[in-house]
């Protein structure tokens, strides 16, 4: 009963203050206006939702056309491919590794699909870009010779100076270049870049890359007004591909051009060379060359230098830092830019198709060309003093590979014929041919 009573008596209470003191019209109106208010904000609030959404929805399509997802290629996927049977080929079978393993995670790297013309300066041709400033170095023909230093500064020519007449066949094998530069030019390529395409059949990566960078870089203008390809990726991939493959490559043409009796020749020991005789032949070697080609002084200088280094006695911490940290670093930078130059949409076309077939063609002709004047010379020469025809393969310029696989096949044939010294005659002087003729090339083509 208490609590009804006290139930009545609030209702009562309220009833009264209620009648002694009315709500305006004015309050009522702005109570109205504040509902209103409220329904309007709810609204607001309810557009402003589906326009977030929206623009979430937007965020998530925009962040799905940048993924690679989005923007690869089957060209983007062929490349990928390539680079990993780049890989491959280094780990499983040890086919140059430290030159492989970089072009192949290049080529990884340079094919991983983006969007292009969206100002993201990523790819290797998109100026502002990492890759770009990286690449810069082999656009203008830094790289190469800083290579040769090191190549200099690990190189012995004693085996070269102890018998010289070796050096034609390092001179012979060269024959490669200039067919391939032949075939270029009937298959209609300028003259300048044909060059760049023979320089592959010197098997000299640093060489090739050097010399495409001056003449087929997409930079120079033509007579006609056009300007060159850049055929520097096609190139260089091509040239190291050939020089990882020798083992591959060559022995069938050595087997093929000579017979079991011409295998099992056994040549001279080579002659000591005294210290004088290693100290002034990279400095004779440097004055002689670069007189005949001073357009490939760049290399030549770099490769002679750093073989004075070696050789000098005096400088061994500068020829320590030329064979090892320096040409190492060179050797990350050049084969990591090399490989991302392969970009899809600049990589895959029909010229480097025919860049690959000629550069085939071109080594399989420079060693054959070795290994037949290798016989040739064994004509004028007495018994005593022939030339083991197989050391003719090593005049191409895959130091040191070339001169191994020499030494390898003149084993099946005779286990106790050691022609590892006798073929890094040929093989140095391969070296330097190739260098002269791209010196050669690049006078008369530029």
């Amino acid at each position: 009963m208490r609590k009804l009573i006290t139930v009545f008596g609030i209702i009562v209470i309220l009833g009264l203050i209620s009648f002694t003191f009315p709500v305006s019209t004015d309050k009522t109106e702005a109570a109205d206006n504040t509902e209103l208010s409220i329904d309007q904000s709810e609204n607001q609030q309810s557009v402003s939702t589906e326009k977030n959404e929206s623009d979430a929805e937007k965020g998530i399509f925009r962040f799905l056309s940048y993924t690679g997802f989005a923007n690869a290629t089957p060209g983007h996927f062929i490349m990928l491919a390539v680079g990993l049977f780049f890989i491959f080929l280094a780990i499983r079978f040890d086919y140059e590794p430290l030159l492989l393993i970089p072009i192949g995670v290049g080529i990884l790297i340079g094919n991983i699909p983006f969007m292009l013309d969206a100002g993201l300066k990523l790819g290797i041709y998109e100026s502002g870009s990492v890759l770009n400033y990286l690449y810069f170095g082999v656009t203008a023909g830094i790289y190469p010779p800083l290579i040769f230093l090191g190549i200099g500064a690990m190189t012995d020519f004693s085996s070269l100076i102890s018998n010289p007449r070796l050096m034609l066949l390092g001179a012979a094998a060269q024959v490669g270049i200039f067919a391939t530069f032949i075939g270029a030019l009937i298959l209609g390529f300028h003259p300048a870049e044909a060059g760049a395409i023979g320089i592959i059949g010197g098997a000299d990566g640093p060489t090739a890359i050097f010399l495409s960078s001056k003449l087929a870089n997409g930079i120079n203008i033509l007579p006609d007004g056009t300007t060159v390809q850049n055929l520097i990726g096609p190139i260089a991939i091509a040239a190291y591909s050939y020089m990882a493959l020798v083992p591959v490559i060559q022995p069938p043409i050595m087997r093929f051009l000579t017979s079991k009796k011409e295998r099992k020749i056994r040549m001279k020991s080579p002659r000591a060379v005294t210290k004088l005789e290693k100290i002034l032949f990279p400095i004779i070697g440097l004055l002689f060359t670069a007189f005949i080609s001073p357009s490939a002084l760049p290399l030549l200088g770099m490769l002679f230098f750093g073989n004075i280094l070696k050789e000098s006695g005096v400088t061994k911490r500068l020829a320590d830092t030329a064979r090892n940290s320096m040409i190492d670093i060179v050797t990350i930078l050049l084969g990591l830019t090399v490989g991302a130059s392969t970009q899809a949409d600049v990589f895959l076309t029909d010229q480097s198709i025919l860049i690959f077939i000629l550069g085939a063609l071109s080594f399989m002709v420079a060693t054959a060309g070795g290994v037949i004047f290798a016989k040739v010379m064994n004509l004028f020469l007495s018994a005593e003093n022939k030339i083991n025809p197989l050391i003719g393969a090593a005049g191409v310029s895959a130091v040191p590979d070339s001169a191994r696989v020499v030494h390898t096949e003149g084993l099946k044939n005779d286990p106790n014929n050691h022609l590892l010294m006798h073929a890094m005659a040929p093989n140095v002087s391969g070296v330097i041919g190739s260098a002269v003729a791209a010196g050669i090339l690049l006078s008369f083509l530029l």
